[in-house]
C-alpha cells in the first residue's frame, strides 16, 4: 500500500481555540509551558485548559492515567479546538494507541514521543499532524522556527529546508517525519502509516551510534526502508558517545552509521536538516507532498 496524501484541515484564523495535550512523560515545570502558551496568543489564538492543573497530574512518571492523557486528545464540549498542542515529550504516547484515539478534524503538533500519534492519524486517514515544536519547547525556538510554525498553522507557504547531499537523484512523495526511536516501536503494528513511496525524515536524541545502527538494520531486515522514495536525517543531538575513547578503527560515528545503513538503497538521501531536538526544529506537516532534492540537499513541501 502506498503512503497516502492527505487533505490538511482548514488554515488557523484569529480568535481559534487551542487544546492543551499532555499525552507522554510528567511536567516537571510551568515557564516554558507558560512562554510556550503566550507566544500563542501572540498570534491571536486562545489556549484552553489549566496548566496548573497539568502540572500537578501525574501517575509514576506519566502526565496522568491513559484515561486522562487520553481525554486530553477528545476534549470535552461542543465544538472542539481547532489545534491540539502537546505539551512534552518523553515516554508515554504509545501506551494511548491500546484505544485508539479518535483523529479529529483538527491540527495536532508536537515531535519526538509524539510521533506515535502522529503517525496513528496518518494510519488512520486524517491529515493535520504537525512534526514541530511542542509546548514547552516553542519558546526556545528561533524566530524564524516560530516563524514557519505559525505560518504553516496559518496557511501560509513555507520555504524549502536546505540540509547536505548524502546520495543524489530527485523524488517526490507523502512526507513522513518522525523519532528514529519512537517509529521503530510502531514497526509491525497497524499504527505505522505505509511507507512505500513516502519522503521519510528520521531525528532522535540521545543514543548511541549503535543504537541507531541496530534500529535502521531493524528496519532494513523488515524492508521499510527499502520501499522509501527519499530519506532524509534531522538532527541527532547527543548521538555521538563523547565517552567513547576507542581508536577510531574499532569504533563507528553516528555519520557513519547513517550514511552507511542509507547509501546503498538507491534514493536520494539528505543529512543535516534543522529539525528534531536542536533548536530550530523546523515544523513540518505529514501525509502532504513534498519533494526531496539529493542533488542540491533540498526538501520542499509541494502546492
Amino acid at each position: 500500500m502506498n503512503a497516502p496524501l492527505l487533505p490538511l484541515p482548514s488554515p488557523l484564523r484569529r480568535g481559534d481555540r487551542v487544546g492543551l495535550v499532555a499525552a507522554s512523560s510528567a511536567l516537571q515545570s510551568g515557564e516554558a509551558l507558560l512562554a510556550g502558551l503566550e507566544l500563542l496568543r501572540s498570534w491571536g489564538l486562545e489556549t484552553d485548559g489549566d496548566p496548573e492543573a497539568l502540572l500537578e497530574r501525574r501517575w509514576g512518571y506519566l502526565a496522568g492515567q491513559d484515561r486522562e492523557r487520553l481525554a486530553d486528545l477528545s476534549p470535552s464540549g461542543s465544538e472542539p479546538p481547532a489545534l491540539l498542542a502537546c505539551v512534552r515529550g518523553g515516554w508515554g504516547a504509545a501506551r494511548l494507541l491500546e484505544r485508539r484515539p479518535p483523529a479529529e478534524a483538527n491540527w495536532l503538533l508536537g515531535f519526538s514521543d509524539v510521533t506515535s500519534l502522529l503517525f496513528d492519524r496518518v494510519a488512520q486517514g486524517r491529515g493535520g499532524g504537525v512534526h514541530g515544536p511542542l509546548l514547552t519547547t516553542l519558546a526556545a525556538e528561533p524566530e524564524w522556527s516560530q516563524e514557519r510554525l505559525r505560518a504553516l498553522l496559518f496557511g501560509e507557504p513555507l520555504p524549502p529546508l536546505q540540509g547536505e547531499s548524502w546520495c543524489g537523484g530527485v523524488a517526490e512523495g507523502p512526507l513522513l517525519v518522525a523519532n528514529l526511536t519512537v517509529a521503530t516501536h510502531l514497526l509491525g503494528t497497524p499504527h505505522l502509516p505505509p511507507l512505500a513511496g513516502a519522503i521519510l525524515v528520521l531525528e532522535d536524541v540521545g543514543e548511541a551510534p549503535y543504537r541507531i545502527e541496530r534500529m535502521l538494520t531493524h528496519w532494513r531486515l523488515c524492508g521499510a526502508l527499502q520501499q522509501l522514495a527519499g530519506l532524509a536525517f534531522g538532527s541527532f543531538s547527543g548521538c555521538d558517545d563523547p565517552e567513547d575513547d576507542r581508536p577510531a578503527e574499532r569504533r563507528f560515528s553516528l555519520e557513519q552509521v547513517l550514511r552507511e545503513r542509507s547509501s546503498d538503497l538507491g534514493i536520494p538521501v539528505v543529512a543535516g536538516l534543522p529539525v528534531g531536538h536542536t533548536p530550530g526544529n523546523a515544523a513540518l506537516p505529514l501525509a502532504v507532498p513534498a519533494c526531496l532534492d539529493g542533488d542540491r540537499g533540498v526538501l520542499s513541501l509541494l502546492s
